[in-house]
This record gives C-alpha cells, sequence and structure tokens, in this order.
C-alpha cells in the first residue's frame, strides 16, 4: 500500500476522567481522510500487560480503558483506521492511575491535579443525569396529563351520551332537587 492511502495519525490524544482502575482517552482526527473506526494499544511500562482494542464502523473519537491497575504507569497510542489501512501510531501518551485511597487531592501537587479533575467530570456527569432524569420525570408528567385529559373526554362524552338518552325524565326532577334540599337544609 503506498503510504498516502494511510489516514494521518490521530492529534491532541489526552487522558480524562483518571480513577484507580479506569481512564477515558480521547484524541482528534485530521480532517480530510475517511476515517472509519480506531486502534488502540495500552501498554503498562512494566511490560506486564499489554491491551490492543480496535473498533470498526464508528466515528467515535474517546474510549474508556478499563480494568486498569490502580497507581499503575501506562503508555498509550491511538492509530485511525482508513479504508485502505492504518496510520502511523500517534505520539506516545504516558499516565498514572490513581491509588485508591487517593479521593482526595493528594500532596503531590501533579497528582491532586489530575483527582480534581477527575472529580470535577464527575460533578459534570452528575449534573447532567439530573437533567436527564428531570427531563424524564417532565415527560411522564405530560404522558399523564395527556391521558388524562383523553379521559376526562371520553368520560364527557359519555355522561352526554347518557345525558341524552334519558332525557325526558331526569330533565324536570333532578336539577331542582338538589338545590332544593341544600336550601333547606340550611
Amino acid at each position: 500500500l503506498a503510504h498516502s492511502d494511510r489516514p494521518p495519525s490521530p492529534v491532541n490524544v489526552t487522558v480524562t476522567q483518571l480513577k484507580a482502575n479506569s481512564a477515558t482517552v480521547s484524541w482528534d482526527v485530521p480532517e480530510g481522510d475517511v476515517v472509519i473506526g480506531y486502534a488502540i494499544l495500552q501498554q503498562r511500562q512494566d511490560g506486564q500487560m499489554q491491551r490492543f482494542i480496535r473498533e470498526v464502523n464508528t466515528t467515535n473519537r474517546a474510549c474508556v480503558l478499563w480494568d486498569l491497575a490502580e497507581d499503575a504507569d501506562y503508555i498509550i497510542q491511538v492509530q485511525s483506521i482508513g479504508l485502505y489501512g492504518e496510520s502511523q501510531a500517534s505520539k506516545r501518551v504516558h499516565f498514572r492511575t490513581l491509588k485508591e485511597t487517593d479521593r482526595l487531592p493528594s500532596n503531590s501537587s501533579n497528582q491532586g491535579d489530575i483527582t480534581m479533575e477527575g472529580l470535577d467530570k464527575d460533578r459534570q456527569l452528575q449534573t447532567g443525569e439530573i437533567i436527564i432524569i428531570v427531563a424524564v420525570l417532565l415527560m411522564w408528567a405530560a404522558v399523564i396529563a395527556l391521558f388524562c385529559r383523553q379521559y376526562d373526554i371520553i368520560k364527557d362524552n359519555d355522561s352526554n351520551n347518557n345525558k341524552e338518552k334519558t332525557k325526558p325524565s331526569s330533565e324536570h326532577s333532578t336539577p331542582e332537587r338538589p338545590s332544593g334540599g341544600l336550601l333547606r337544609s340550611k
């Protein structure tokens, strides 16, 4: 294959939402080439574990890495998959997972920043979830309101029909009786 047929390497490869056992990798694809998927090479720096993730028929520009070891160094590289082959691997990106205990920023400022970033991301996620929940509740409320309105209309139609059926007998007796009775009881 000619080199020109291969798509350009992904750029701006970044690792976000860093936790003890997972992280999210995202990247950008330079314009111009058809990219039909991606491949990620994930490797522990001590060489113990290597994983290759390959997704085709996707326009995703992010991928969650799961089952990571806590407090371990990893290197990742991303490749774009085009119609005629894969790009060169992106620059190597190094990251380190958190310790399970590092829920709050630790003393080393570097790790603290990463932890805080992770917490902020979680907080954004929660607001997102709340918005979704509220939207769903509103939708249900609308559905129920609509149903009730439909139901009332049906009920009204029924009672109208009944009135029409029993008109002769009820026309004179029904309306006055309640009001008369109320006046008497006063």
